[in-house]
C-alpha cells in the first residue's frame, strides 16, 4: 500500500538557516517578540525561538559555506520515510534523507517538482495524546500564519501537495495582472495560497508571521537592518501584510493589524 496523507498537513515548524545566527537572533527577537536561546547541541549552534508565553515557534542555525540565508517550513506527516518516498514518486527530490531528532521526531527536507524547498516532520507522539504542534497558530502574535508558494507551474505545484498531504483548493482569487491567487486548506482551515512566479527568481515558499502591528514591525525591520520590499498592503479580511528580507537576505513576511 502506498503512502496515504492521513495526517494534518499543517505547518508545524519554521527554520531559518542564516549566515549570522547572533544577528538573526537579535533581529527576529525585536521584530517578532521572540525569546531565542541555545538548543544545547554540542557540535552545532542551533537556537530555539519561542513566543512570550514560552511556546516554541522556530529554530535558527548556521548555513554551510556559500549557502544563502533562507527560511523553510515543515509540514506534519504521519510517516516521514513513507512521505519521502512519495515525494520522489510525485517528481520531487529529497535533499536531506529522513533522520531522527532526539526528543522531537523524524524529519526530512525536500523540494517539490518545480524546486521549492520545504521540510517534513513526523513528531514524536505525546503520552496517549496527539503531538503538541503550535508553531502555526493564526491568531497568535509571533507564530506562523500564512504560506505562499510562488511557482513556475501553479496547477502542478498545488497538485503535488494535494497528493502528498491532502490539501484542498479554496477560493481562486483573480489578480490585477490576470493571474490567479489560489487559496488552499488543510483539514478545512485556509493556510496559504499558490500563485505564479511573478517577481520571484525561482520557485519558493514565503512564510508569514503574526505581529501585533504591521506599522511597528516595518519600523523594527528597518531599524534592525532589514528591508521591506512590499507593503503595508491591506488584504481581504481587514488584515495588513508586509514582505521583507532580513539583514542576511532571508525572505519572510508579517501580517496583522496596521496599528
Amino acid at each position: 500500500m502506498g503512502y496515504e496523507p492521513t495526517t494534518s498537513g499543517f505547518p508545524c515548524w519554521y527554520e531559518l538557516m542564516t549566515t549570522d545566527v547572533d544577528a538573526a537572533s537579535a533581529f527576529y527577537s525585536a521584530v517578532l517578540g521572540w525569546n531565542v536561546v541555545s538548543a544545547g547541541m554540542p557540535d552545532f549552534d542551533y537556537r530555539l525561538a519561542s513566543d512570550p508565553n514560552g511556546s516554541s515557534v522556530a529554530g535558527l542555525g548556521g548555513t554551510e559555506p556559500g549557502q544563502p540565508a533562507a527560511w523553510i517550513f515543515y509540514l506534519e506527516v504521519a510517516e516521514c520515510d513513507a512521505a519521502a518516498a512519495q515525494v520522489e514518486s510525485l517528481g520531487g527530490s529529497i535533499l536531506t534523507a529522513p533522520a531522527d531528532i532526539p526528543g522531537t521526531g523524524r524529519f526530512a527536507i525536500a523540494t517539490d517538482p518545480q524546486g521549492a524547498v520545504f521540510g517534513m516532520l513526523q513528531p514524536n507522539p505525546m503520552e496517549g495524546e496527539a503531538p503538541a504542534i503550535g508553531a502555526f497558530d493564526q491568531p497568535t502574535t509571533g507564530h506562523g500564519s500564512w504560506h505562499e508558494l510562488r511557482t513556475s507551474d501553479p496547477v502542478a505545484g498545488f497538485d503535488f501537495y494535494r497528493e502528498l498531504v491532502g490539501w484542498t483548493p479554496g477560493v481562486a482569487m483573480p489578480m490585477e495582472d490576470g493571474d490567479t491567487y489560489q487559496i488552499f486548506a488543510a483539514k478545512g482551515t485556509d493556510i496559504g495560497a499558490v500563485q505564479p512566479l511573478r517577481d520571484a527568481p525561482v520557485p519558493s515558499w514565503l512564510s508569514y508571521f503574526n505581529v501585533a502591528s504591521v506599522t511597528a514591525a516595518i519600523e523594527l525591520i528597518a531599524a534592525g537592518g532589514g528591508e521591506v520590499t512590499l507593503g503595508p498592503i491591506e488584504v481581504p479580511g481587514g488584515a495588513y501584510i508586509a514582505i521583507a528580507t532580513d539583514p542576511q537576505g532571508a525572505g519572510f513576511a508579517v501580517t496583522g493589524p496596521l496599528d
